[in-house]
């Protein structure tokens, strides 16, 4: 039994764009790593969702196909414009 009367909230969206800007991050790095440019990779991949723009090294293909794409972009703007 607890004693504090504080109420503990659970934050399903925080965790779910915390594991978001961790895979967009590792994907980076491995588009970084194989000589690639990133942003412009990761761009051409939200703009067209084709994964081949996403290179394989370090599972990185993989990690993009589980984004989606939608909220990649509602948290990219969030993060854009500050909130």
């Amino acid at each position: 039994m607890y004693d504090n009367d504080q109420t503990m909230t659970f934050r399903i969206r925080d965790e779910k764009e915390a594991e978001l800007k961790k895979n967009l991050m590792t994907i980076y790095e491995a588009l970084k790593e194989k000589g690639y440019n990133p942003i412009n990779q990761i761009v051409g991949y939200i703009l067209s969702e084709d994964p081949t723009y996403i290179t394989t090294y370090n599972n990185a293909r993989g990690l993009v196909r589980h984004i989606d794409r939608d909220e990649l972009l509602h948290a990219l703007v969030k993060s854009y414009i500050g909130l």
